[in-house]
C-alpha cells in the first residue's frame, strides 16, 4: 500500500517530514488534513495498526484542543467519542500523521521515519 501522508501544508513540522521523505526518494500521497481529513473508519483502523494510545493523535498544542477544553474532556469520553471528534475537524489530530496501513507515524522524529519508512 501506498503511504499517506496527512500533513497540513503551514505546518513546518509537517514541511520537515516532507523534506525527509522526497531526500529519501519514498513515494507518498500527500493527502490535505482539513480538506480530506480521515473518517472516523479510517482513523479507527490507523489506531488500531499503531499501536499507539488514541490520545497520542490528538494535537495538544492545537488552538482547536485549547479551545475545546479537550485536556479535561478525553478522559471521560469513550474510544468511540473520541475518533468521531477526530474525524470532525483535521486541526485535531496530530501531524503530520503517516501510515502505509501496518505502519503509523504521528508528527515527525526523524529516528521514527527512519525507522517506519527508510
Amino acid at each position: 500500500m501506498t503511504i499517506r501522508f496527512y500533513q497540513y501544508p503551514k505546518c513546518s513540522t509537517c514541511k520537515k517530514a516532507q523534506k525527509w521523505l522526497d531526500d529519501q526518494h519514498i513515494a507518498y500521497e500527500s493527502i490535505h488534513i482539513v480538506e480530506e481529513t480521515p473518517t472516523k473508519e479510517q482513523l479507527q483502523a490507523i489506531y488500531e495498526a499503531s499501536g499507539l494510545p488514541l490520545k497520542k493523535f490528538f494535537n495538544t498544542s492545537g488552538m482547536k484542543y485549547k479551545e475545546l477544553g479537550l485536556k479535561d474532556k478525553l478522559p471521560e469520553m469513550s474510544e468511540e467519542e473520541q475518533l468521531a471528534l477526530l474525524a470532525s475537524d483535521g486541526m485535531l489530530i496530530k501531524r503530520p500523521l503517516t501510515t502505509d496501513g501496518q505502519k503509523v507515524t504521528l508528527g515527525f522524529k526523524e529516528s521514527d521515519f527512519l525507522e517506519s519508512w527508510k
